[in-house]
């Protein structure tokens, strides 16, 4: 399927004139109750600490009705509907990260459903330090996002084919989702997943050093080495990737401070090193009968490739389908690269999702 990219050259000017005007005329912000999904999951629900506007532990949520963006006729815009994809974004994000990802799934057919988990952005946190990251079970990510795509995202695909979309962290998540909830989604794209994090020693090390310090209190501190955030554009680290993007994502941090996570508590480590255990559990995977499409960036330093492709494997030995596009000089954010690497990989996430042929596999 044929994209037309948004020019980086004009891209802040594009994104601030053109998408989100259009964005705002079908959008629907909203808040989620995770309780039930989680009792159901066997999990207590937490209330959180930051509660605002009486909204305690709920999370926070924005849709993209596609009917309503068909109505602005923006021009590319198939008009055709398609279902609704839910986005499940990585770790220290926010939904409107996706804005531009968001347009083009629109330009193409889909409504779109972002949930902003657990301590991230306008969702319940449980930390004071608004740029860490806490979690006190992973299993509480995946109840969460299940729970959001059984009741919000099937709204929105009104009965069509539910799609996900994941991304690091999330993919992480996604990948659980779709061992634990077989039938919830028709397909899945898995972007850089977090099969397992890259933590700069073996896993095994990790686990026993991290399970150790979680022992002795630290859950809640931020891990050695990460800082928070501080208003000082850099491409340190993400040399390669589009810089019209970076600054676009960055100005949004700096105007917003609910998108100023930028750490993690060593609590959120534990949590997962012991997601990656459980995804790669041969049993589990071979659960998955989603089609599923994962990307590997080969310069990623964020998660690791070779459990990635482990993952694939299981799921194939157990009789699924997933495949692996491998972007070899792309950066973790294989969205936030320049157009020459972003066009083609978009493209692909299209053609999975359309292919009639790869729905049928699923039945």
């Amino acid at each position: 399927m044929q994209v037309t990219m948004i020019d980086e050259n004009k891209y802040a000017e594009t994104m601030t004139d053109v998408v989100l005007p259009a964005l705002e005329q079908c959008c629907e912000e909203g808040w989620f109750d995770p309780s039930a999904a989680e009792r159901s999951a066997g999990i207590e629900p937490l209330s959180g600490i930051m509660d605002t506007g009486g909204r305690s532990g709920q999370l926070h949520y924005l849709c993209y009705d596609s009917a309503k963006f068909d109505a602005i006729r923006e021009q590319g815009a198939t008009a055709t509907f398609r279902g609704a994809i839910v986005i499940s974004h990585g770790f220290t994000e926010f939904a409107e990260k996706y804005d531009e990802l968001v347009w083009y799934f629109l330009l193409a057919g889909y409504s779109v459903c972002v949930l902003e988990h657990r301590g991230h952005g306008k969702s319940a946190r449980d930390v004071d330090n608004r740029c860490m990251v806490w979690i006190d079970d992973w299993q509480r990510y995946v109840a969460d996002l299940a729970g959001f795509a059984e009741t919000i995202g099937q709204q929105y695909a009104a009965g069509m084919p539910l799609n996900l979309f994941c991304h690091s962290m999330g993919g992480g998540i996604g990948a659980a989702v779709l061992e634990r909830y077989p039938t919830l989604f028709d397909k899945a794209v898995l972007s850089a997943p977090m099969i397992a994090p890259a933590t700069g020693m073996p896993l095994g090390v990790a686990r026993v050093l991290v399970g150790a310090l979680c022992g002795l209190g630290f859950g809640k501190k931020r891990v050695f080495g990460q800082s928070g955030f501080t208003p000082e554009f850099s491409m340190e680290g993400n040399e390669g990737a589009s810089e019209a993007r970076e600054r676009w994502y960055f100005k949004l941090r700096c105007e917003n401070s609910e998108y100023q996570t930028y750490c993690a508590a060593f609590e959120w480590v534990r949590q997962a090193l012991k997601l990656n255990r459980a995804i790669l559990n041969p049993s589990a995977c071979a659960e998955v009968e989603t089609p599923v499409l994962l990307f590997q960036s080969g310069r990623d330093i964020w998660v690791l490739n070779k459990p990635q492709n482990h993952f694939v494997q299981l799921v194939k030995d157990g009789g699924g389908e997933a495949n692996i596009v491998r972007f070899p000089e792309s950066r973790h954010e294989i969205f936030s690269m320049p157009n020459s690497t972003y066009k083609p990989y978009l493209e692909k996430i299209l053609g999975f999702y359309d292919d009639p042929m790869i729905a049928c596999a699923a039945y």
